[in-house]
Order: structure tokens, then sequence, then C-alpha cells
């Protein structure tokens, strides 16, 4: 449809696209089980999703006291290994998913994900669900590279939100996502952001301050038509 507002319309995938805690919160529970903790309950594994793989691995860690860097370097890559042999056990599409996507292709949009997730693991998760090839393109938190500070380049900094325009051919582009790391990257993007309030959400609705909001995917597409 010609006159569909946007050219573009981009996703966080935990807790937008997919819901994920328990494959994380599992991955998580294997460190700190390495390490010596507690396991964390896999339902609050939601509460830790947002930054990426290794916050939330630092958030639980620290909650039970920490530990050198060295050593949480090394319980950080025993939780990349053991998530990327494991990363779509229990992960699932949020319902009405792939509805959506499919309302938008035919509208003639074009599609992308920005993830904080290392974009290896995000396209395996797609592949593995059946749905990589809806996407024009996936960015994810390695995807960029690294910044002067040796760290990767991800959300909030707005470079995946733009990449992920260009990649897909320039135009209008909304981006959906769950977390104050993706407010922040589309306001710093200039890219109008809907909050997906039924996700893993680090705000109150309010603190997120959305342009628009949902509570379910199916909601989405009217919505933008009135964007």
């Amino acid at each position: 449809m010609a006159d569909f507002p946007f050219d573009i319309v981009a996703f966080d995938l935990d807790g937008t696209l997919l819901e994920t805690h328990r494959d994380l919160g599992t991955a998580v529970n294997h460190a700190l089980a390495i390490a010596g903790f507690v396991a964390v309950p896999i339902d609050s594994a939601s509460d830790l999703i947002g930054g990426g793989a290794k916050i939330m691995l630092k958030q639980a860690v620290d909650a039970q006291g920490g530990l050198p860097q060295d050593e949480f370097h090394k319980l950080y890559k025993a939780m990349l290994g053991y998530y990327g042999e494991n990363y779509a056990v229990h992960t699932r599409p949020y319902p009405h998913a792939i509805e959506t996507l499919d309302k938008l292709s035919a509208r003639g949009v074009r599609l992308g994900v920005v993830t904080n997730k290392f974009e290896g693991f995000a396209r395996g998760i797609l592949e593995t669900l059946g749905l990589i090839d809806r996407f024009d393109c996936v960015i994810g938190g390695d995807s960029i590279g690294k910044g002067p500070d040796g760290k990767h380049i991800a959300k909030p900094s707005p470079e995946p939100l733009l990449k992920a325009r260009e990649s897909c051919g320039g135009g209008r582009m909304v981006f959906i996502g769950d977390s104050s790391y993706d407010m922040r990257a589309a306001r710093a993007a200039n890219v109008p952001v809907v909050a997906a309030c039924y996700g893993y959400c680090d705000k109150s609705r309010e603190e997120l301050g959305a342009d628009a909001e949902i509570d379910s995917l199916g909601q989405l597409v009217d919505l933008l038509e009135q964007l």
C-alpha cells in the first residue's frame, strides 16, 4: 500500500519480537553455577534483559558480590558458549508476531532487526524459528564493530539504527522496542519509536517516553497507519 507512512519497520528482538528470557536465564544460571553463585529464578531473568548479555550477567553477578574483571570475563565467555548451543530451546515469537510481519510485508514495508544480541546469535535464532528470510537486515550488538573505548557499538548508540536504515535502502523508518536502550537509540537517531509494553520493559510507560505504545503486536499495524 503506497500510503503506508513508513518504508522500514525495525524491531528489537528480546522482549519485542521474541520471548527469550527462559533461554537467556538458563545461560545466566549456567554461568552462575560455574562461579559458585546461586541461580536466579528463570522468570526473573526478564528483569535483567535490555543492554545485552554482558550487562545481564554482570547484574546477576554483582547482586551476589561481584567478581574481579578477569574472572568475570571468563565467566561471560562460558555463558556465551552455552547460550550459543542453547539459544532456541524455549525461545518463541510473541503472539501475533508472524501475522504482523506478514501484514507489513504485504504493504511493501522493508523489515529489520536491531538488537544488542550478537548478530550470529540473532540470525541463528531467527533461522531456527523460520523467520530469517522475512528481514532485509539484522543488526546485532557486534555488527558495527568497537568504538574508541574498545566496547561494541550497540544501543543506546544511534549507529545501529542508522545502519539498519542504510541497509534497508533508506527512507522513513520506525523502531519498535521495549527498553530504555531502545528509546534512547531511537531518539538519538531521530527515528519515531513505539514501546512494546508487553515486553521486558526496564522503565515505566511514562519513563520510556515513546511516541506510541502497544500492549500486543496485534495492535502494531493499525497504530502505524495512524502514527
